[in-house]
């Protein structure tokens, strides 16, 4: 049986190399590097599956989950996030994905979070979400506009009014556990 997938990601060589592993596994793939390209391969071809990318160009991937999962309500989805934003994430489950994954994420990840998903234990309630403490939120920030700046430290430190060197230091910080 052959299983249909829509890849939605802004950056064409990864959407492309993406499909071209799925092609591998003998899925159907549908490419597209928007909410609008994807909205009209929902309506017409009906995917089962479908990788979101959070943040794209237009509008955004929460926007993308709720207008296609209302199209199309048998399609599963799976999201994409570089920023591995909690919050947005829960946002994105809430609205009806799967599951989601930090970029980048391979085929097998993707493939893994479609056959897991009803493993994960979700908050059903608002009451039970613990919000990120506020060194996560910074170090989540600083992460976001270091990728915006494509990695370039000196616009990431302009952009955040920091000094490069204290940047720096931030960067090489692990990560907040909360």
């Amino acid at each position: 049986m052959t299983t249909s997938i829509l890849l939605v990601d802004d950056e064409t060589l990864f959407r492309e190399r993406l499909g071209r592993a799925f092609e591998k596994r003998e899925y159907i793939v549908f490419l597209a590097a928007n909410y609008d390209e994807a909205m009209d391969i929902i309506r017409r071809e009906k995917p089962g599956m479908a990788v979101v990318d959070m943040r794209m160009p237009g509008k955004s991937g929460l926007e993308l989950i709720k207008d296609g999962l209302a199209l199309c309500p048998a399609m599963q989805v799976v999201v994409l996030t570089g920023y591995g934003s909690i919050a947005t994430a829960t946002e994105a489950v809430r609205l009806g994905a799967i599951s989601y994954l930090p970029k980048p994420a391979d085929v097998d990840d993707i493939l893994s979070a479609f056959v897991h998903s009803s493993e994960r234990d979700i908050p059903a309630r608002e009451e039970e979400f613990q919000a990120p403490s506020l060194a996560r939120l910074e170090w989540e920030h600083i992460n976001r506009v270091l990728y915006d700046c494509r990695g370039n430290i000196s616009a990431a430190a302009k952009r955040l009014g920091l000094h490069r060197r204290t940047l720096q230091r931030k960067l090489n910080k692990f990560p907040p556990d909360n």
